[in-house]
């Protein structure tokens, strides 16, 4: 678990809400987590007014703090059940972790479900077994709970245009979680398969005779795996882009702006020649820029 603020790392408020101050310094310290993080997040939430922007660092600190806790040398089972017992507490109202006063406010305020959060819990603790996933249809709850529980959760704060619907929404964001998660499984394959972990399917691995313990992106056989592979990636960002039409302004600015980034990621990968070996793969500086200045007029609601 990343390391917590000696003043915050140890508070207790048992069995009522959480009172200005100490909102306050947990709004502070998810704000110090996301700045801290290695991501491009934390600049996409400047396209969002501040209260938006607070509960978006709440949710971000939240996974960041699950993930790293997963991550631990020795991290178990029982290590999981006790952060999501403390989950549990802190939407009730007791909070004892620094994130949970901001995460509290942030659920309550814009109506996030619960599940979407218990879903993410369920997500981390399947990477503390060997990962392994025989079909697509057994990896895709994964990619769900990893990645389209967190969206689904973000748009409750994006928040939706007059007049659209959550049933009209839900879909695509859920499409748009599966296509971030497969864009970094692709990016990770050569980093996972040295801690054990393959997430791509044992089904189709084996119909196109790739070994991850010998995959190489000079085999043809496993560029024209991975060419399926981003093919059913980009397939999920298809089905993700009647999103746009649902949100609000400023939700349509930092939703394309992750789009921008995973597309461009999986654009990257392709350009690569699929060679996620040598060095981990980005999305260009020039790109991001671009993409974030062309978020603002989105934002301001100029198209």
């Amino acid at each position: 678990m990343m390391k917590e603020n000696p003043g915050l790392s140890s508070f207790v408020i048992g069995g009522s809400l959480v009172g200005r101050s100490s909102l306050a310094a947990s709004q502070a310290y998810c704000r110090a987590v996301t700045r801290a993080a290695r991501s491009s997040f934390p600049l996409a939430f400047r396209l969002l007014p501040p209260a938006k922007r607070r509960a978006m660092d709440a949710l971000y600190a939240f996974m960041r703090v699950s993930d790293d806790l997963a991550d631990e040398p020795g991290a178990t089972a029982a290590t999981l059940a006790a952060w999501r017992a403390a989950l549990g507490g802190a939407l009730a109202g007791r909070p004892t972790h620094p994130v949970h006063p901001a995460l509290h406010d942030a659920v309550r305020r814009f109506a996030v479900p619960h599940q979407y959060l218990f879903d993410v819990l369920d997500g981390v603790e399947a990477d503390l077994a060997p990962v392994r996933f025989d079909t697509f249809a057994d990896l895709y709850p994964y990619c769900y709970r990893v990645a389209s529980a967190v969206g689904l959760a973000c748009v409750r704060v994006w928040g939706l245009r007059a007049g659209a619907t959550w049933a009209e929404a839900d879909g695509p964001a859920e499409a748009a979680g599966i296509a971030f998660q497969l864009t970094n499984i692709l990016r990770d394959l050569g980093e996972d398969a040295a801690r054990g972990r393959v997430y791509l399917p044992a089904d189709e691995l084996a119909a196109a005779r790739v070994d991850p313990r010998t995959w190489s992106h000079h085999s043809p056989a496993f560029q024209e795996m991975m060419h399926l592979q981003a093919a059913r990636a980009r397939g999920y960002y298809r089905a993700a882009e009647r999103l746009h039409h649902s949100l609000t302004p400023d939700g349509r600015a930092i939703y394309g702006l992750m789009c921008d980034t995973y597309r461009g990621l999986l654009d990257e990968i392709e350009r690569r020649g699929f060679d996620v070996f040598a060095a981990r793969v980005r999305v260009p500086r020039w790109r991001k820029a671009a993409a974030f200045a062309a978020a603002w007029p989105v934002r301001w609601g100029w198209w």
